[in-house]
This record gives structure tokens, sequence and C-alpha cells, in this order.
């Protein structure tokens, strides 16, 4: 039997999204830059989940490599980047509307805010529309 490469595991798309959010670092990322203004290392290092600096390099990393997220040298600290979502990576702000959905209903310690959910729930387009705005705004 031949050994699989991630090469081997485009064509299907669950085979596809899993090489990319085989793991919940990835997601937590996106998470991160979608609704919590996560923009640099330190903030995604930060979050409370525990991700280790090599973990935490690695998924950014892929996620950059897969034109997901794109890394720029901040203009205020030479050293420091910001993290953005591209137009890939906005595209997948109706899966995670989806699972944040799903999720408030099944997990009974749920942290979505009751606001929130009613605004998904009522008008699942406009608020793709408002959040994509607000990360196209903030991009740089």
């Amino acid at each position: 039997m031949t050994k699989r490469t991630t090469e081997d595991w485009y064509g299907c798309p669950i085979r596809y999204g899993a090489t990319i959010f085989g793991d919940n670092w990835c997601l937590l990322i996106l998470r991160d830059l979608m609704f919590k203004g996560a923009k640099h290392y330190a903030d995604f290092l930060n979050a409370g989940e525990g991700i280790s600096t090599n973990i935490l390099a690695s998924r950014l990393t892929t996620l950059e490599a897969e034109g997901i997220v794109e890394k720029t040298q901040d203009p205020e600290h030479g050293k420091r980047y910001i993290y953005v979502l591209t137009d890939k990576g906005l595209g997948l702000l109706p899966a995670m509307l989806e699972i944040i959905n799903w999720a408030e209903m099944w997990d009974e310690q749920t942290e979505v805010p009751t606001e929130f959910v009613e605004e998904l729930r009522k008008g699942r387009s406009s608020l793709v529309k408002k959040i994509t705005s607000q990360l196209k705004s903030s991009r740089f």
C-alpha cells in the first residue's frame, strides 16, 4: 500500500476540508479571526485554549499556504505580523455560522450570546454580509 500525502486528499470535498481543518486548532484560529478580532500571533496564543507556539505557527502556515489567511507586516510594529482572512477565508463564514448554530442547540454550556443567536436565526444572510463587511473594513 502506498503512503498517502495531503495531495491525495484533494477532489472529495470532505477529504479536502479534513486536510485543512483536521484538528480543532485551525477552526479556533478562524473563530478568533472572524468573531474575536484577533489579528496578531499573540492574540491567538492568548485566546485561552492553551495552544502551543509550534502548533500555532504550523496552523497559521497551513492556513496561509491554502490561501485562507494572509500574513502581512504590521506597519506600526515592524517585527510583528497581521493575519487577515482572504476572500477564500471569508467564504468559510457561512459554514462557521452553521457550526455555531448547531453547537448552540446541542451544547448545554454554550457561550454563544443570545443576541447573536437571535440575529443568526432571524437573518443569516444579512449577518454574513454584516460580518464580512466588518472584516473587510478592518483588513489593513
